[in-house]
C-alpha cells in the first residue's frame, strides 16, 4: 500500500487531533478516510470541516465493514476501547488504541489475546510519551545498566490540575461507570506507562488515594503509591489535579549514580565515578565531612560527573510520531515504539493501586483481576449508571 487508509472512531478531543493531522497531511504515508462518532453533533463537525472524500458513519462497526480503511485509532470512553478493538481485530483491520488500553486487567487481557490470534495485523497503543528523547535516552540507560542497578525511584506528577466545570463537562467523567476511575485512568496512565516501561513492573504495590479531594466527585484524585521491586527496590508515585502550579519530576537513584528529569523537558544523568557500595566500604570521616559540609561532591570534588539532556517538542509532535510509527510499521515492518500488547501493564499497576487503597492493605502484583473487578462492581452498583453532581 502507498498510503495507510486510516479510520477514526470516536471524534472528541483527541479524534478530532488525529483527524486534523490526517487530513493535514502531517502524517507520512497515512490519509484519513473515514471518521465514526455516535454523537449528531460530532458528526455534523466532520462533515463541516473534513474533506468530502472522508465518509461519516454513526456506528463504528459499519465504519470496520465499509472496505474503506487499512487502519483505525480508537479515541472513544476507556471502557470502550477493548470492545471495539476486538472487533478490529476480527476484522484484520490494524489497530491503534489511545491510552489508557481499558478500565481493567481482564478486558485487556481479552484484547491482547485477540490480537494474537491475528499476528500479521498490527497492534499499538498511543502511548506518545515514549517518543519523548528524555526518557528513551532513560530507559536506555537503564536497560544498558551503564549505572547499576535501581535502588528507588519517585515521580512527583501534579500538573494534571482540572477545574470542576471539566469534570462537569461530561456525565460520564469522574464516574466509575463512565470512565472507571479518575486521575489514574484519565491523566496519569501517560506516567505509569512510563513508569513501568523504563524501571521495570512492580511486585507490590501499597497506595492511598483520596476520592473527590477539593471536587465534587467520586473517583480518586488525590494518589500516592508506595511499591516494592523484585531485587528490594522502591518506588513511590505521587499524582493530583487540585494542584494549579504542578510539579514533575522524576528521580531515579541508581547504586552507580542518579538520574532527573524535570518537566518532562530536562533530564540530569549524575555518573559516580565509583560505585556507592565501593564508596561505603572506602570512604574515610574525613572525606566525608570534606562532602558534605563544603559542597564539594560534585564535578569539583570529584564524586560524579553530569550530563544534561534537553527536549523541546512541542504538544502535538508526539502524538504524530506515534501515528507516522505505526503507519511505517505497516509499511515497512518499522518496530512499534508501542505495541498493543504493553497497554495491560500501567492498568495493571492502576487496578492494584485503586485496589490497595480499598483494602487498605498492600497487594501484590499482577492483580488479582477477579477481586478488582468485584470491587469495581460495587463502586459502579453504589453510584448508578452516571451520578447527578
Amino acid at each position: 500500500m502507498e498510503k495507510v487508509r486510516f479510520g477514526v472512531i470516536g471524534i472528541g478531543n483527541m479524534g478530532t487531533s488525529h483527524s486534523g493531522w490526517l487530513v493535514g497531511n502531517r502524517i507520512e504515508g497515512a490519509e484519513l478516510t473515514a471518521v465514526c462518532d455516535i454523537d449528531e453533533k460530532r458528526r455534523e463537525w466532520a462533515k463541516e470541516n473534513l474533506p468530502g472524500t472522508v465518509t461519516v458513519y454513526d456506528d463504528y462497526k459499519k465504519l470496520l465493514d465499509s472496505g474503506k480503511i487499512d487502519a483505525v485509532i480508537i479515541a472513544v470512553p476507556h471502557y470502550l476501547h477493548p470492545e471495539i478493538a476486538i472487533e478490529a481485530l476480527k476484522r484484520n483491520i490494524h489497530t491503534m488504541v489511545e491510552k489508557p488500553a481499558g478500565v481493567y486487567v481482564s478486558q485487556i487481557r481479552k484484547m491482547n489475546e485477540e490480537a494474537e490470534k491475528h499476528p500479521d495485523v498490527k497492534f499499538a497503543m498511543m502511548f506518545n510519551q515514549r517518543t519523548n528523547p528524555l526518557y528513551q535516552k532513560v530507559k536506555e540507560i537503564l536497560d544498558a545498566g551503564t549505572i547499576g542497578n535501581l535502588r528507588r525511584v519517585s515521580w512527583i506528577i501534579t500538573s494534571w490540575w482540572r477545574t470542576q466545570k471539566y469534570y462537569d463537562s461530561s456525565a460520564w467523567r469522574a464516574t466509575w461507570a463512565g470512565e472507571g476511575g479518575g486521575v489514574l485512568v484519565n491523566q496519569a496512565p501517560h506516567q505509569l506507562d512510563l513508569w513501568q516501561w523504563i524501571c521495570g513492573v512492580p511486585n507490590r504495590v501499597y497506595a492511598k488515594c483520596i476520592y473527590g479531594d477539593h471536587r465534587d466527585i467520586i473517583v480518586e484524585n488525590d494518589v500516592t503509591i508506595v511499591t516494592e521491586y523484585p531485587n528490594g527496590a522502591t518506588g513511590s508515585f505521587v499524582t493530583c489535579t487540585h494542584d494549579p502550579i504542578g510539579t514533575d519530576r522524576l528521580e531515579i537513584d541508581l547504586d552507580g549514580g542518579k538520574i532527573v528529569v524535570e518537566d518532562s523537558r530536562t533530564a540530569t544523568v549524575y555518573r559516580l565515578k565509583k560505585n556507592e557500595d565501593e564508596l561505603n566500604r572506602t570512604m574515610s570521616m574525613m572525606e566525608l565531612v570534606k562532602l558534605t559540609q563544603g559542597n564539594a561532591a560534585g564535578a569539583d570534588g570529584g564524586l560524579y560527573t553530569v550530563e544534561t539532556f534537553e527536549n523541546t517538542d512541542g504538544w502535538g509532535v508526539q502524538h504524530m510520531t506515534v501515528m507516522e510509527n505505526f503507519a511505517c510499521h505497516m509499511v515497512e515492518g518499522t518496530p512499534l515504539l508501542a505495541p498493543g500488547s504493553d497497554g495491560i501493564n500501567g492498568v495493571n499497576l492502576a487496578n492494584a493501586t485503586l485496589l490497595s487503597s480499598w483494602l487498605g492493605r498492600e497487594v501484590d502484583m499482577p492483580v488479582d483481576e477477579d477481586l478488582y473487578l468485584e470491587e469495581l462492581n460495587r463502586k459502579i452498583a453504589a453510584e448508578g449508571k452516571f451520578p447527578t453532581r
